[in-house]
């Protein structure tokens, strides 16, 4: 997991953790992610990019739809987690303390 400035786009954040991805055969991310360099460099790791393309690229590239729609999954965990107000209001000053009470969030939603 990384943590980010609120004002770093997607793209840029994937790029800081490229190297730390783990063995996987498909990556499903949202918009914010579409950009030609970072699908590169999920190709030559073997693993197929499941992005759909933003509105303002002059040549699409198509996704599977089907496997796309597995995403909500994610969007649910986001939303678990922003149950939980102390992260969703981020009450802590600290990324070391905010990214530790996501930790033990996710670690009780895990257990429940």
């Amino acid at each position: 997991m990384l943590l980010s400035e609120g004002q770093m786009s997607d793209y840029k954040g994937a790029a800081l953790m490229l190297d730390a991805l783990p063995p996987a055969s498909q990556l499903l991310a949202d918009k914010g992610y579409d950009a030609d360099w970072f699908r590169r460099a999920l190709a030559e790791r073997g693993i197929m990019a499941c992005i759909p393309s933003k509105s303002n690229r002059k040549n699409p590239i198509e996704h599977d739809r089907k496997l796309y729609r597995q995403r909500h999954k994610i969007e649910n965990m986001f939303g678990r987690l922003k149950d939980w107000r102390r992260i969703h209001t981020r009450y802590d000053r600290c990324a070391h303390t905010f990214m530790s009470a996501i930790c033990i969030a996710a670690t009780v939603i895990f257990w429940l």
